[in-house]
């Protein structure tokens, strides 16, 4: 058996009893590396869980995937995903082997980031097309999270920004804004100016979280601490929307 299991956005505490179960009784643990960060080490999560923990890696995962389903179709086998399973859309294709090759899968879900920023009081129904913000020395000609937000229109735009965990680097909200900024001066449609109501936000899911909502001028400014980041920028908002987004100003 193959159990995806979802460990929520903090710590080791937000494993569900079920998620925990499943891990205490797997032969192999291995903990996806590459598409979120928890709060705590590996060292943490061995201790609470009871089990050696593998770190795996994009290549890992998508060039091993072949010989984690294998292993798991003569023993349970765990695959611990940071968020929720299928978050990150990497990983339906391990469930799509494991499918493929008749072994029985486990899906266990968790909290992730997109329910997560309903703190923020926008309604989660509301937001458009979710789109990344990559580093812009990967993509010097980066446009599609400008367009993204183009094609949104009224709706909200939530931003997931980049991360390179073996580097130890992790896009701010700071950074994120600017690249926006840098596509505005190209294209030069009028989309993004001082003026953008933008929200940043760090950490969500964990007790030290930060929200802060207003002019991009002034959250470009603010020092959203450690990771992980996301940035959103409202479309069209109820009256109640605007009420709540105003506690974070």
């Amino acid at each position: 058996m193959l159990y995806l299991i979802g460990l929520g956005l903090s710590n080791e505490k937000d494993i569900t009893v079920r998620g925990l179960e499943a891990v205490k009784n797997c032969s192999k643990v291995y903990l996806e590396g590459y598409t979120s960060l928890l709060q705590v080490s590996k060292e943490q999560l061995e201790e609470f869980y009871g089990k050696e923990i593998i770190i795996a890696d994009r290549e890992m995962t998508e060039q091993g995937d072949e010989k984690i389903v294998k292993e798991a179709s003569s023993s349970d086998v765990a695959f611990l995903i940071i968020g929720d399973v299928f978050s990150a859309t990497t990983h339906i294709q391990l469930f799509k082997l494991a499918r493929e090759k008749g072994v029985k899968v486990s899906v266990i879900n968790n909290a992730s980031v997109l329910n997560a920023v309903g703190i923020v009081g926008l309604e989660l129904y509301k937001y458009g097309k979710i789109t990344s913000i990559p580093f812009i020395e990967d993509h010097p000609n980066l446009e599609t999270p400008y367009n993204v937000l183009k094609e949104n229109g009224d709706m909200h735009t939530l931003f997931l920004l980049d991360l390179k965990p073996g580097e130890d680097k992790f896009m701010t909200v700071n950074s994120a804004l600017e690249i926006l900024e840098k596509i505005e001066g190209r294209k030069k449609e009028g989309l993004i100016s001082d003026e953008t109501l933008v929200v940043g936000c760090a950490r969500l899911g964990c007790d030290d979280f930060i929200v802060k909502s207003g002019p991009l001028k002034e959250v470009k400014k603010f020092d959203f601490g450690s990771p992980l980041h996301c940035l959103i920028i409202p479309g069209k908002m109820h009256f109640v929307e605007e009420e709540v987004l105003d506690l974070w100003k």
